[in-house]
């Protein structure tokens, strides 16, 4: 199956594909970063937004999961593994759960979304895994920027902090990323808008990712989330922050 099929297929970057469906798998609970606008937890009666579930499923769990769902809903075409956690910091069971849904459904196509912190070292496995569509969240390129955005990286064990710790994200997602074009892998790149610490980054980072060859650019508002470092923060606006206008950048840069 080539490209373009594979891509028809995803209710998430085809318009003609919205009779199709995903399901996303929350297998994943470790992160190795710590944005400063997260806080990762479980959602309850009154909270549920991105990042945060229910629970968290084991591999066998998500197989039984993802039966009863196909079950229901045939037309599941894609099936993504995008937390509460990074899914790449949690390789062996994001693996697993793969192989699994592999054994039960050879059509279905897998999406991962991750920092970008371990994708050097698994994007091979990735490929092997028969994994199509990747989302790395890339939220600057300028390292003085990323100090204000993450508190800390852990990268095999050792914590970095500050410009070190931004830098090193940063060079990771930057070569993994090149890795996976190589690979034939569809990349989206999300950037969370924060008002006065990225806003001005994102054109910046559009413009890295049509040179990196990337496929699509997702511009979200920042969230705030209650008990964050960034909690307090307020959602930009089109008309204060023209990240809208940002938006109609990166959709210019990534016309082929």
């Amino acid at each position: 199956m080539n490209s373009s099929t594979e891509i028809s297929l995803h209710p998430c970057f085809a318009e003609r594909a919205n009779q199709y469906a995903r399901i996303h798998l929350p297998v994943a609970p470790v992160c190795n970063i710590q944005c400063r606008y997260c806080l990762r937890k479980y959602c309850c009666a009154n909270e549920c937004r991105p990042g945060v579930t229910a629970r968290v499923l084991t591999p066998q769990e998500a197989l039984a999961w993802y039966t009863c769902q196909k079950t229901i809903t045939p037309d599941i075409t894609v099936a993504g593994i995008a937390g509460p956690g990074d899914a790449l910091a949690n390789w062996s069971v994001t693996k697993e759960t793969l192989r699994l849904i592999r054994k039960l459904d050879p059509s279905v196509f897998f999406c991962l979304s991750t920092n970008g912190l371990l994708l050097p070292e698994y994007v091979q496995d990735m490929t092997d895994a028969g994994v199509k569509f990747l989302t790395v969240t890339v939220n600057c390129t300028d390292p003085e920027t990323g100090v204000q955005i993450y508190s800390f990286v852990n990268y095999n064990g050792t914590i970095y902090r500050g410009k070190e710790a931004a830098e090193l994200l940063f060079r990771q997602q930057i070569t993994g990323i090149k890795m996976a074009k190589r690979e034939g892998i569809f990349v989206k790149i999300n950037s969370v808008v924060i008002e006065g610490v990225n806003d001005t980054q994102i054109k910046s980072v559009a413009k890295l990712a049509g040179q990196l060859k990337c496929d699509v650019m997702n511009i979200i508002p920042l969230l705030p989330v209650p008990g964050s470092e960034l909690g307090n923060k307020r959602p930009p606006s089109c008309e204060r922050n023209g990240w809208m206008n940002c938006a109609d950048f990166a959709e210019k840069i990534f016309v082929r």
